[in-house]
């Protein structure tokens, strides 16, 4: 099972359980059961890197919701094999105007068509393609252009790539959010609370298997460990004068 924590002041203040293998499809399952059974709903929604998706970031924008969700390339995107890469589109020259790009050669690569795609929950997608001009005895190729599993040699080979230009939009907006001083805050705090909660639940409450079968009995041993951490967690912040702190304080950037 896939166990979700929505986690406020250091308290847990939803639990959800699915059959998801990853985290992406189950934000908005998670928050849409829990704002059917409260009126409240709240601003800011912090996330880490395995909720990102284009669906995502519309859902929460559409509901006046604001996305706080560390982009899933954000770790990555610092190291400097990523930035020295030639064959990433992030590390190629952009023209806006006429929207194509320019790879280390000089070429343009230009949009070759566009393409309709449906995610497992339903959600659509148009991705935009883009092929290079020409390939055809470029020295820099090897570096360019990735993937050894193709089949096809890598002198007859073609540059290209797709992308979803919401998307790509979005997540600007959002590593925007995320690396201002408000953003590194709450991105920190998230991952103070949150991952801190779990670690007590399994490692302090040593709650490391579900003792009864089916999605209903594992929601209720989750819930009934949720509400254990929360009078523990209370009782820890009553006793050390912290009862109206709902967020650590952060000195330095993260």
């Amino acid at each position: 099972y896939n166990i979700q924590y929505g986690i406020d002041a250091e308290y847990v203040v939803w639990v959800t359980v699915g059959p998801q293998p990853t985290d992406t499809t189950t934000l908005l399952p998670f928050l849409q059961d829990f704002e059917a059974h409260f009126p409240q709903k709240y601003l800011n929604i912090i996330a880490d890197a395995g909720y990102e998706s284009e669906e995502n970031y519309l859902y929460l924008e559409q509901r006046g919701q604001i996305a706080y969700i560390k982009p899933n390339n954000y770790e990555m995107s610092k190291q400097r094999k990523y930035q020295k890469d030639i064959g990433r589109r992030e590390n190629m020259e952009y023209n806006a105007d006429k929207d194509f790009y320019v790879c280390a050669n000089g070429k343009k690569i230009s949009v070759s068509g566009e393409r309709k795609q449906k995610t497992k929950t339903g959600y659509e997608t148009w991705k935009t393609q883009y092929s290079c001009e020409n390939c055809s005895n470029c020295t820099l190729k090897a570096q360019c252009i990735h993937g050894n599993r193709s089949k096809t040699p890598l002198e007859t080979r073609t540059k290209h790539f797709e992308i979803s230009k919401i998307f790509q939009q979005k997540r600007a907006e959002d590593l925007e959010r995320i690396t201002s001083k408000k953003g590194i805050e709450l991105r920190v705090n998230r991952s103070i609370q949150s991952e801190g909660t779990f670690a007590n639940v399994k490692a302090d409450l040593q709650f490391r298997r579900f003792l009864g079968r089916g999605k209903v009995n594992a929601l209720v041993e989750s819930m009934l460990m949720a509400m254990a951490h929360n009078i523990g967690k209370m009782h820890h912040k009553i006793q050390s004068s912290r009862s109206g702190q709902y967020l650590f304080p952060v000195n330095n950037a993260a």
